[in-house]
């Protein structure tokens, strides 16, 4: 078994990763017992997986998923969102509505309109079908304050760190409330606009240095600092 590449080497797409009993994690591929990367990022090795973190990649849905997302259009019984993917989300109004949907007493425009921001929750997709959505569970639906931040959505996993320590740290330190979207889109509500200023600089921080180590330490040192002036 062996390895191509130095730890967190910058990689593009079919260069030569590894050989050998490796498993092929995300975006990379297995041809053989040659494992190849699918796109630009950083390689890494975790157990016996080889895997790519893409350094700008579209977001893809998955069940499951906590999203933000922007009302596009406003139907008869649906909205469409755009929720950072290839593909636009539908939100019905029976995951919306707590009774039975009727059109002629449910104005849509007046529950969610185009450019509203809402938090959803992503309940069916497949490659057939559009990303289903609904907002009918706790600290779901529109959005009335805050600011919001997009990153690229491979980066949202070190944003949130290992079992969620660099987020909690962010919000300790910072004193905001910060709902991250699994589509690369974060809301950030503190008491204060220098509050959110400061969250907003430490994900910003984050993202540009996502492949290095130490990066927690660097990030409390940053904000800390930042408080003192």
């Amino acid at each position: 078994m062996t390895t191509y590449f130095e730890k967190r080497q910058l990689v593009t797409p079919g260069d030569l990763l590894a050989e050998g009993k490796y498993r092929a994690g995300e975006n990379t591929y297995k041809d053989d017992d040659k494992i190849y990367a699918t796109r630009i990022g950083i390689a890494n090795l975790e157990d016996t997986t080889i895997y790519v973190v893409a350094l700008k990649a579209f977001y893809v849905p998955s069940v499951g998923d906590m999203v933000i997302g922007k009302i596009v259009e406003v139907g008869i019984s649906i909205w469409i969102v755009d929720i950072n993917a290839p593909y636009l989300a539908v939100l019905r109004a029976s995951d919306v509505l707590d009774r039975p949907f009727n059109p002629r007493r449910d104005a849509l425009p007046a529950i969610f309109d185009v450019n509203d921001l809402i938090i959803a929750k992503l309940v069916a997709y497949d490659r057939t079908h559009d990303p289903v959505l609904t907002v009918r569970e706790p600290d779901l639906g529109k959005i009335t304050r805050g600011q919001i931040v997009e990153v690229t959505p491979t980066k949202i996993p070190r944003i949130i760190g290992r079992k969620g320590s660099m987020i909690s740290m962010i919000k300790k330190e910072t004193k905001c409330q910060i709902t991250i979207g699994q589509n690369g889109v974060i809301l950030i509500s503190g008491k204060t606009p220098e509050d959110e200023r400061l969250a907003v600089m430490a994900i910003r921080k984050i993202e540009q240095e996502s492949h290095t180590s130490g990066l927690t330490d660097r990030v409390t040192e940053m904000i800390r600092k930042e408080k003192e002036v």
